[in-house]
């Protein structure tokens, strides 16, 4: 118990150092949590480049600015390293590595235990070992405390475990790491006792849960969750189509109603590190325990279509000013998965490119934040600049991520044909044909309506 309460004090008093092992999305942003926060914190990661960067204090991340990041530098409170020995110094070793999947679609853990073994070669007595990557139900007791066990560590007395699930939104202005509400759960009472204390000093509100697996299974419930209900209305924007219904104002009516439901919004697909990935995870544990989840595997083969059905929606519109996709100028606005980022993983636009240009398609793109592109092929894509008056030069202007810097105006404008498929442009018209509506418009004018 001695130990137990130098760890909390260490924790309470933030004399603890804190190590954060992979610096991407989640882990820097964590790092400079702790860091402003008064901690000691340890940056370590494989990647020479990102140890250069972080040390310079230059970010290569849109959420943590390189002025807030070279403050802590300059400081001393955050250091990147190469050197998996400065991890003997961590009182707290926080996991922020990828999960991502097999060429067959299985889970990838193979960054998880690359850490662990680094932990196990390097740790110190009396650590908290904390993971938070997206991982399947069962991972910390498998993956962290199984092998640190099997050294002669003793859970309780040399070493504690908890899952926190990271739950990043890239380039979220309201929620960042701070203010998101943190879930935790500790293998034992103690473990969680020093977990919340780690965290408290960070988290505006931690969410203490009965076990790891708990935790483990709420990241993949919330963003399966997500994938499914996604699903759901991309089929209905499809099926809408077919009806001759505008699924946007279909949205909007039932939006309306104050209890009972929840609002999606169809699209060309679902991108990021999550929500592509993280239904996968869980389909598999499900597996194993020989159940078939098939809400999960059909919400999965709809939104893995949806990039496809934004290449037959381009060719049915070009089709109908007698053009053919084939040896048509195309523009993709927005190549990031989401809204004002500069990521690329997962993003829908990446399948509706590759494509187009297999269909005969002449492709280029316009997105001042992801401004370069590696196609299947290996040769890379670049940003057209941002100059509305060339728009008129394509035959069709996709809208597939729209970010803020983007003037809806001067597109409508300039632009010869449009193909909205997030309603970006808020009506069809003659020259703007959106995902998920028919040709007749379905809006009621006022000026038509006979009040009795």
């Amino acid at each position: 118990m001695e130990k137990l309460e130098e760890l909390k004090y260490k924790l309470n008093n933030k004399e603890a150092i804190i190590a954060i092992m992979g610096l991407g999305y989640v882990g820097l942003p964590l790092a400079v949590s702790f860091a402003e926060k008064d901690f000691q914190v340890i940056g370590y990661d494989p990647s020479e480049r990102k140890i250069d960067l972080v040390n310079r204090g230059e970010s290569d991340i849109m959420d943590i600015s390189s002025e807030r990041l070279k403050q802590l530098v300059d400081t001393k409170k955050l250091e990147a390293t190469l050197n998996p020995a400065e991890l003997k110094r961590a009182d707290a070793i926080i996991i922020c590595v990828p999960t991502p999947l097999t060429k067959s679609y299985e889970p990838d853990i193979s960054y998880i235990v690359s850490a662990v073994d680094t932990i196990r070669a390097n740790m110190s007595s009396n650590t908290i070992v904390v993971l938070e990557s997206t991982t399947y139900p069962g991972t910390s007791k498998e993956l962290i405390y199984a092998p640190i066990a099997s050294d002669g560590w003793k859970l309780d007395e040399d070493f504690y475990v908890c899952y926190s699930p990271e739950r990043v939104d890239p380039g979220n202005q309201t929620y960042q790491t701070v203010n998101t509400p943190k879930v935790l759960g500790g293998m034992t009472p103690h473990a969680m006792d020093l977990g919340t204390a780690l965290y408290g000093q960070v988290i505006d509100q931690v969410i203490p849960v009965a076990s790891t697996e708990v935790a483990e299974m709420s990241k993949l419930l919330e963003n399966t969750f997500r994938s499914v209900n996604i699903a759901f209305i991309n089929e209905m924007a499809m099926l809408c189509e077919k009806l001759n219904i505008d699924v946007w104002e279909t949205i909007e009516a039932s939006s309306t109603k104050p209890f009972g439901f929840m609002r999606f919004n169809p699209g060309p697909g679902i991108g990021g590190h999550c929500i592509p990935l993280d239904p996968i995870y869980l389909s598999w544990k499900a597996k194993e325990s020989n159940f078939f989840s098939r809400f999960i595997e059909l919400a999965q083969e709809t939104n893995q279509q949806m990039p496809e059905n934004v290449v037959t929606k381009a060719m049915k519109t070009l089709n109908g000013q007698q053009k053919s996709l084939n040896g048509s100028r195309v523009l993709l606005l927005g190549m990031a998965y989401k809204e004002n980022i500069d990521d690329l993983r997962e993003s829908p636009s990446i399948p509706v490119f590759e494509n187009l240009r297999k269909a005969g398609a002449i492709v280029s793109f316009c997105d001042p934040f992801a401004t370069a592109y590696r196609a299947e092929d290996g040769e890379i894509h670049n940003t057209i600049p941002l100059v509305y008056e060339d728009f008129g030069k394509y035959d069709l202007v996709i809208v597939l991520t729209c970010h803020d810097v983007f003037d809806k105006e001067q597109i409508m404008t300039h632009s010869q044909l449009i193909l909205d498929t997030k309603n970006v442009m808020g009506q069809s018209s003659s020259k703007v044909v959106r995902l998920g509506s028919g040709n007749g418009l379905h809006q009621l004018k006022a000026e038509n309506l006979l009040l009795v």
